[in-house]
């Protein structure tokens, strides 16, 4: 049986960097604050949460989600993005329903499911 999308309630995008990326991080972020109507969450120069390395949170509506992934995919500069619904399941929505432009990093999943679903809302913060 197919998920309803009405279940999505948005989308979230999470830019990895490190040391050296850093600045292309930067200038992906601009482009993006620039072109569209997103939320831009805090610079986490280290793991937080179930993310492995350095990143920052985009949020986004579903009604943007055929303007912003495109763009990421041709303007990542190399990075590693995940992109994931917001269902309610953050487990799930993470794992299952999430897709990668770059390289998969390996998730703290059991993290995920220790928390409630809105974990990644401190992200914006």
């Amino acid at each position: 049986m197919k998920e309803d999308t009405i279940k999505i309630a948005g989308f979230h995008a999470h830019v990895y960097f490190d040391t050296a990326s850093q600045d292309v991080a930067a200038r992906v972020r601009e482009g993006l604050g620039a072109r569209f109507e997103v939320q831009l969450g805090r610079w986490f120069d280290h793991p937080i949460g179930p993310h492995p390395q350095g990143m920052y949170q985009v949020a986004f509506l579903p009604n943007q989600f055929d303007r912003v992934v495109p763009w990421l995919m041709l303007n990542r500069e190399g990075l590693d993005i995940l992109v994931h619904p917001n269902t309610g399941d953050a487990v799930s929505d993470h794992t299952e329903h999430s897709l990668w432009l770059g390289k998969k990093l390996d998730l703290n999943i059991e993290f995920l499911r220790q928390v409630s679903s809105t974990s990644c809302d401190i992200l914006l913060h």
